[in-house]
């Protein structure tokens, strides 16, 4: 069975924290570990804050969208803004690489979310925005404890 949810709201830092926990409440369905449930939680606080950061140029403009898929196991996270876009996708996932040292970024965001996940794809266009598709299987047969 499918199931599936979205999530839009205003481009500000203060909703980034609704954004992660939100979607961890509709991936805890699966029963995912602590471990798997915070990897979750850590890549939708990165992409999110990279649409509000970077996408937006921390402007307060513009709506950030999250769309999350569950099936057979697999939980598929879509972030999307129609922010700016990404110049050199190949530079920004460097790590350490950032646009934005003035405001003392990391440069790890994309780096965290490929380790954290399965896949991570990033469609982008310059003056028209970005979208990065994330997937992460939930482990499977677990030991029951007795």
């Amino acid at each position: 069975m499918r199931n599936e949810m979205s999530l839009t709201f205003s481009a500000i830092s203060e909703n980034e924290s609704f954004a992660r926990v939100t979607v961890a409440a509709f991936v805890a369905q699966l029963d995912p570990t602590l471990d798997e449930l915070t990897e979750i939680k850590t890549v939708v606080s990165e992409a999110v804050t990279n649409c509000i950061i970077h996408g937006y140029e921390n402007s307060g403009a513009g709506k950030v969208m999250i769309n999350a898929f569950l099936e057979d196991g697999v939980v598929t996270v879509t972030v999307h803004d129609d922010g700016v876009g990404i110049k050199n996708v190949e530079q920004a996932k460097q790590p350490l690489f950032t646009t934005k040292p003035e405001l003392e970024r990391s440069g790890m965001g994309f780096t965290i979310m490929e380790n954290f996940m399965d896949h991570v794809t990033i469609e982008t266009e310059e003056g028209k925005g970005t979208t990065i598709i994330m997937t992460k299987e939930i482990a499977r047969n677990r030991a029951v404890c007795k």
